[in-house]
């Protein structure tokens, strides 16, 4: 299935979501290599990349086979929020997205994330800041509302058209929801219908089978995808069992390990490495013992011999 965002033509519909401290280049190169037909960076504080760009570089890492990309942008300052753009506008990345759907407290309290969901006349004045100062089609990722009491994405979608956002990403779940409760794919479909934008759905979809259904329910053009690739890139597929054999979640691994290697070398940190790899082993009846092995890890070479060590066992 192909679909656009401005001026960008997408294959497939299945979008990796931004995570800090996940959504790294490696972990995107992965998950591409799967099947995700775009993906969207960690979020990037704009007032911070303004005034200490090279902090930033790890967050902005990027290559040609990283493309069709998507950069994250969050923050409360309408003129900041449109600087960060225009200086994003000049480096490699085809998208340029608004985070207002982070429920973080350290990003709320900076009136930036879901908190501009319950601030739309400042979310407006940052939509419309950012599209005028982007040479790049804008995107924005919301949530349902602040609260159950506060569902204000409808009046945020029009808002968003308005401005010339070219696309809509929606979790449909509320800022007080966090990562649980009732997702409202409803309300998904509502707006769908009210704007002519391209929509993404998102929200605890688990699998391509989740997001296929998803899709057919809302008439979505997108499905994002998020915390549940985390550990199985391999849902992007459709060729591949959900729950994969340990032989494919350790060769998963060790690619993973190998476009870690090749994209950050010795600036790999890991902790995030060890992050990444006890994950390969939800679900399995041994996973409780190798989550221990690699949370003790010191080197990456302890992550090795422990992948040597099960091959041994399961071939």
């Amino acid at each position: 299935m192909i679909w656009t965002i401005g001026p960008l033509t997408l294959k497939p519909p299945l979008v990796l979501a931004p995570m800090a401290g996940c959504t790294d280049l490696p972990f995107r190169l992965l998950c591409r290599e799967f099947g995700a037909g775009l993906c969207y960076s960690e979020m990037i504080n704009a007032e911070s990349l303004l005034h200490h760009p090279a902090d930033h570089a790890a967050l902005l890492a990027t290559i040609p086979a990283d493309q069709p990309l998507a950069i994250q942008l969050y923050g409360s300052d309408p003129v900041l929020m449109g600087e960060a753009s225009a200086l994003l506008s000049e480096l490699p990345g085809n998208i340029i997205d608004i985070n207002m759907g982070c429920p973080m407290q350290e990003v709320l309290k900076e009136g930036a994330g879901a908190a501009l969901m319950n601030n739309l006349p400042l979310a407006k004045k940052i939509m419309t800041q950012v599209c005028r100062e982007s040479r790049k089609p804008v995107t924005v990722k919301i949530r349902s509302g602040w609260n159950h009491e506060t569902i204000t994405a409808p009046r945020l979608a029009r808002m968003a058209e308005d401005a010339g956002v070219q696309a809509l990403a929606i979790h449909a779940r509320t800022r007080s929801d966090g990562f649980s409760g009732e997702i409202d794919w409803g309300l998904v479909a509502e707006i769908k219908k009210m704007v002519a934008i391209p929509v993404i759905g998102n929200g605890e979809l688990k699998n391509r089978e989740e997001a296929l259904a998803m899709q057919a329910r809302t008439g979505c053009d997108g499905m994002m995808l998020g915390r549940a690739a985390l550990g199985a890139p391999w849902i992007f597929s459709d060729r591949i069992n959900p729950q994969p054999s340990m032989a494919f979640r350790i060769r998963t691994l060790r690619r993973h390990l190998a476009l870690i290697e090749e994209q950050l070398g010795e600036k790999a940190e890991l902790a995030k490495i060890r992050n990444h790899a006890w994950k390969y082993f939800r679900g399995a009846t041994s996973a409780k013992s190798i989550r221990g092995r690699i949370e003790a890890a010191q080197r990456r070479e302890d992550i090795h011999t422990l992948l040597n060590e099960l091959e041994l066992r399961y071939g």
